[in-house]
């Protein structure tokens, strides 16, 4: 594995590696990438999103099981590698005031210990580049704050021998860059929206645009931009796959594939650390890296 280029994006949720990052990913496998997708969480507490499925009894009663195996058709769509950090779902606390988070969930872990697993894994792979989630987990769901929390100790760490020991996590590893996922961000949907009212067509867009503030949403620094228009198709196959949690008649696929390939054809991103040389703005997660794998 030594020459060859290596990606791992660290998600918080099965679906998330679909919904985030999907169509770079499918790029960079076309190219001979080895990608692989940590998944913290099993998606046990995420909600039945899909109406066509919800109230099914079998699909409540194994939610478990029936997220994996989305995330196993998910894999082979994408054709990336995936692994589970395996840790549970805290689910997404709603009401005024919030209540607490249920014991045992991934949110209330141990930061280092869960970190400590991360770092296991980027010894194993000697990932070059990690995605992962910004401070506000992209939005405020506590199994992504903690994804992000995680991520950049391990990023840090895993070529720390004295705080991982090499005889229990494995060879020291140093990845050289990186990256928060910024995929939803305002000049892409400001984009959209436009294009799609233009050519007089309803925009799904309209109201998140309204409530931009609301949400929380910050602006974010898009250092890098992805081509990756020729993998839309693929990204929406693997987001249909997890179907408890996509609505294939939903938002998601409001714009037709024309105007997205044409009015804003790369997925972004933020490079937060870079321990090798580039220039910004970039269009590639291996600017830096390729002329020395």
């Amino acid at each position: 594995m030594t020459d060859q280029l290596r990606l791992m994006a660290v998600h918080a949720h099965p679906d998330d590696e679909s919904s985030k990052g999907a169509a770079t990913m499918a790029k960079y496998v076309s190219e001979g990438v080895d990608v692989l997708v940590v998944t913290c969480t099993g998606g046990e507490r995420g909600s039945i999103l899909n109406p066509k499925l919800q109230g099914d009894a079998y699909i409540e009663e194994h939610i478990h099981e029936v997220r994996k195996k989305e995330m196993d058709e998910a894999r082979e769509i994408l054709g990336i590698r995936q692994q589970w950090l395996g840790y549970v779902d805290s689910g997404l606390p709603e009401g005024d005031p919030l209540p607490p988070l249920p014991e045992g969930c991934f949110a209330l872990e141990d930061v280092d210990e869960a970190a400590g697993r991360l770092v296991r894994m980027i010894r194993e792979q000697r990932p070059q580049v990690v995605t992962t989630y910004d401070e506000n987990g992209g939005y405020p769901h506590p199994d992504h704050i903690m994804t992000h929390k995680i991520s950049m100790v391990a990023f840090e760490s895993a070529a720390d021998a004295e705080k991982y020991p090499e005889a229990e996590y494995g060879p020291v590893w140093q990845p050289s860059k990186l990256y928060f996922n910024q995929g939803f961000n305002r000049p892409r949907t400001v984009a959209l929206h436009e294009a799609l009212l233009a050519r007089g067509l309803e925009s799904p867009y309209a109201e998140w645009l309204e409530r931009w503030e609301e949400f929380g949403r910050e602006e974010r620094t898009l250092t890098t931009h992805v081509p990756c228009a020729d993998f839309y198709e693929i990204r929406d196959k693997a987001l249909v796959a997890h179907a408890t949690q996509i609505d294939p008649d939903g938002g998601w696929f409001r714009v037709p594939m024309d105007i997205q390939r044409e009015v804003w054809p790369t997925e972004e991103y933020e490079l937060v650390k870079s321990l090798v040389d580039t220039s910004l703005p970039e269009s590639d997660l291996f600017a830096g890296i390729r002329d020395n794998a």
